[in-house]
This record gives C-alpha cells, sequence and structure tokens, in this order.
C-alpha cells in the first residue's frame, strides 16, 4: 500500500487539475438538477391538489406520487450522467492507476454472470445482474480482476407483481490461486453457531446443498468462518494456518461480511456493501482529499487481498 504522503503529491500534482475542471462542471450540473426538479415538484403539488380537489381516490394519489419520484430520479440521472463519466475517466481510473500502472479500468464493465455462478459462493443463480468500475491486471504474478457487482433473484406474488431480492451487491474479486483443484471449498460467514451456538453448528451440518462441513482447528477461524468442501483433505490443504489468520485478519480490516471460495484454479472474494462505491457526489464539493482517499482506499482493499492472502508467494504449481 503506497503511503497518504504519496497519495497526497499525486493528488495536488496529478489529480488537482483534473478535480477543478470537474468541480466547475458539478456546480453547473447542480444548478440544473435544482432547477428541473424544482419544477417538477411544484408541478407534482399543483397536481396533487386538483386530485385532491377532484376526490381521485388514494390509489391514483399514490401512483401519482410514484411517478412524480420516477421522473425526479430519471431526470437526475440524465443530468449528471456526462458528468459522472468525466469523473470516473479523469479520477476513479488515475487512482487505479496510481495503485499499479498494471491495472486496467473500464467504467462500464463488471464481472460477468458466469463467473459469479462459478464462484458457487452463493447457492441462488441470480435473473438481474448487473454491475461497473472493473479493474483486471496482473499485480506482481497473480491476475487479478474484481467490480462492484448487484446480483437479483425475482419474485412474484399472487397477484403477478415483480419483486427483486439482492443476492449479493458489494466488490467481487477474482483471482489466479496457481494451483488446480480437484473439488469446491467454500468460506461463509458464520452466522449460525455465533448466533445459536451448538443449535447453530447442528444448522451447519443440515446445509447439505453446500457439501460436507469442515471442522478446522483454528479457534479464531472457526468463530469467524463456517467451511464447507468436497474434499475433506483438499479444504484443509488450502486452508492452512497461515491462510485462516490472513482471511481472519483481512475480515477484521475490512469490517464487513466476507465470502470466498475455491474453484478450478481460482480464489473468488466477495465484499458485502450496500452503498455504490466509486461515485462522484453532486451535492459536495469535489476539492476534498479526504473523498480521494476514501476512493483509495476502497480500492486497494480490493487490490490487497494478493498481498493479504499472500497469493504471490506461489508455493504450489498448477496441475
Amino acid at each position: 500500500m503506497r503511503s497518504l504522503e504519496e497519495l497526497g503529491n499525486y493528488y495536488n500534482t496529478a489529480l488537482m487539475p483534473k478535480l477543478l475542471k470537474l468541480e466547475e462542471q458539478r456546480k453547473r450540473v447542480l444548478k440544473k438538477v435544482c432547477l428541473v426538479n424544482g419544477i417538477v415538484i411544484v408541478l407534482f403539488i399543483g397536481i396533487l391538489i386538483l386530485l385532491f380537489a377532484i376526490k381521485v381516490p388514494p390509489q391514483g394519489i399514490f401512483f401519482g406520487g410514484f411517478i412524480a419520484i420516477a421522473a425526479v430520479v430519471g431526470i437526475y440521472k440524465w443530468l449528471v450522467n456526462d458528468y459522472v463519466k468525466n469523473f470516473k475517466s479523469g479520477v476513479i481510473e488515475n487512482i487505479v492507476h496510481f495503485i499499479d500502472a498494471n491495472l486496467k479500468y473500464q467504467r462500464n464493465a463488471y464481472i460477468p454472470t458466469s463467473d459469479f455462478i462459478k464462484s458457487k459462493i452463493f447457492n441462488r443463480h441470480p435473473d438481474r445482474h448487473k454491475g461497473d468500475d472493473y479493474v483486471s491486471g496482473l499485480l506482481g504474478k497473480t491476475k487479478i480482476e474484481f467490480s462492484e457487482i448487484h446480483s437479483e433473484y425475482e419474485t412474484r406474488d399472487s397477484k403477478g407483481n415483480r419483486h427483486w431480492h439482492t443476492i449479493f451487491k458489494g466488490l467481487f474479486f477474482v483471482g489466479d490461486f496457481n494451483k488446480y483443484f480437484k473439488g469446491v471449498t467454500i468460506v461463509l460467514p458464520d452466522t449460525a453457531e455465533r448466533l445459536f451456538g451448538s443449535f447453530g453448528n447442528f444448522l451447519q451440518k443440515m446445509n447439505a446443498s453446500r457439501g460436507q462441513l469442515i471442522k478446522l482447528e483454528d479457534p479464531e477461524f472457526e468463530k469467524e468462518f463456517v467451511v464447507y468442501g468436497e474434499d475433506q483433505v483438499e479444504a484443509r490443504y488450502i486452508l492452512s494456518t497461515s491462510l485462516m489468520k490472513r482471511i481472519v485478519d483481512f475480515k477484521k480490516k475490512t469490517g464487513r461480511k466476507v465470502f470466498l471460495s475455491f474453484v478450478g484454479s481460482k480464489i473468488y472474494v466477495a465484499i458485502a456493501f450496500a452503498k455504490d462505491l466509486f461515485e462522484p457526489r453532486v451535492f459536495k464539493s469535489l476539492i476534498d482529499f479526504s473523498q480521494v482517499v476514501e476512493y483509495y482506499q476502497d480500492l486497494e482493499l480490493v487490490t490487497g487481498i494478493v498481498k493479504d492472502l499472500n497469493l504471490n508467494l506461489r508455493i504450489w504449481t498448477k496441475e
């Protein structure tokens, strides 16, 4: 990880000219957003008064409110589109290159559904899968790729209305582990045993769709994670004492739910986030070093997986 002093120097020399131009664009966009959405709100209030006056049923008023909110959101996205595009190509891409010049950034690309399914971390296949901020390249000896993703599945109620439910939202990382695994090993947050004690352990064993429950000898790791696999010996071979400690330390570092799997010759890591990352703020000045630090730390959190899990050590060779 490069120092904050180095980031500060980069901020002042390389990023500041871009940020100053973007700040002027942000101010213009903000004026338009306030003006156009203000007009929409005034019109909606006028229509609302009219609907009440002619005694429209509550369902009609609710529908009108929904249309107004959709209009405000749609107009906002349309107005900020160019600003967001310029910010990501001018700022986020440069921060990625600051972290490592070998990394490539693509604003609209993301980890595909096929890789999400291959990871076998989540049982349910997505009906809708999207993302952005795709980063790929070689860190040391390790080929990596990651992006933000949001995967969802669909249900329908008795009236046929569609409802979307999140499977996973956050940063999804794929790295080369330099070892081909015959089976699948999955590491999940251990919420059952933490909440229900010995009964939680029983629930873990009942999760047959995940494969065999793998019990390991590290109490701290067992407290944080539950492991399932197709091969008890291979799972223990992968999850060495040192790797278990590194995974626990990484989980503490993120302060978030962390999911991992070892499939084929890949390691998959999913870090849950509720918010959208790497997005510019419209209602706050861009000339703020703390914001750049936040973007940098979120990116370094994922690129740091290579160092945190010691993926460059290459203690194995692919078969």
